[in-house]
């Protein structure tokens, strides 16, 4: 089969999950509603309390948000998967004379434009609530693409997962237990010198830290600063080793 052939299938896929979103407009709950409590939340409720030298704290907080969005929005990929694994879809799509890898990709495309959706909705959002990128365009741009790099990538990390644990509840509870501690323990809500000398050191070394404060310093700043370097690296390593894995788990759970 031909790379025009799986360009196709992959398209196809997107499309058919699209369709499945379109009927199922629940499944958008976790990058439309969850991220706007978030920034009302943190913004309206802890944001007098919480004091950052030198930027207004909401400002401070929508880098966070938008992140943790993202990387919750990519590792939900392997919830989708594990469904439709459970439901016998899988085998139907094996059945059929298409490239298999295509579901992987198909299902990785399409949470980009779920992260894409949720980025938006809350760049509205936090507008609305007194976030001023002051960054400028071009770095904007470049913030929200490192965003979808980095999303990317953890959908990869996704698709392992859902290839590996059997059930969609049990990859819930899974995906709470990692993101929610890494989010709160880094840069997201509150600067990490605030933190424990040993907690603070872990913080600052973290993936979503780096992503969180590259994020933060390009829409506030305009300037890539010295996390932009480590989170692409992050990412593309991420990227690197989920993928094969990803590939090399999902056949292995397919012909068994």
């Amino acid at each position: 089969m031909n790379a025009a052939w799986w360009i196709r299938d992959s398209w196809e896929m997107v499309v058919r999950n699209l369709i499945h979103i379109k009927r199922t407009p629940e499944l958008l709950l976790d990058v439309t509603l969850s991220p706007i409590m978030f920034v009302l939340l943190f913004s309206l409720v802890f944001g007098g309390s919480i004091v950052i030298p030198n930027v207004d704290y909401t400002s401070f907080l929508m880098a966070g948000i938008f992140v943790q969005t993202i990387a919750f929005a990519g590792i939900y990929t392997s919830v989708l998967l594990a469904n439709d694994l459970q439901k016998g879809m899988i085998d139907r799509f094996r059945s059929l004379p298409m490239s298999q890898s295509s579901v992987l990709t198909g299902r990785t495309i399409t949470d980009l434009f779920r992260a894409l959706l949720a980025v938006s909705i809350m760049w509205v959002v936090g507008l609305l609530v007194g976030f001023r990128p002051e960054g400028g365009l071009a770095a904007s741009v470049a913030a929200i693409g490192l965003m979808l790099l980095f999303g990317f990538a953890l959908s990869w990390v996704g698709v392992a997962a859902g290839s590996l644990v059997r059930t969609p509840e049990a990859l819930q509870g899974i995906i709470f237990a990692v993101v929610f501690p890494l989010t709160f323990v880094s840069s997201a809500f509150v600067e990490t010198r605030r933190m424990p000398e040993w907690l603070g050191w872990f913080a600052d070394r973290q993936p979503m830290t780096l992503v969180i404060d590259a994020v933060r310093s390009l829409t506030l700043f305009g300037e890539p600063g010295p996390a932009a370097i480590p989170a692409v690296l992050w990412s593309l390593g991420t990227l690197v080793v989920a993928f094969p894995l990803g590939l090399w788990l999902y056949n292995r759970r397919t012909t068994q």
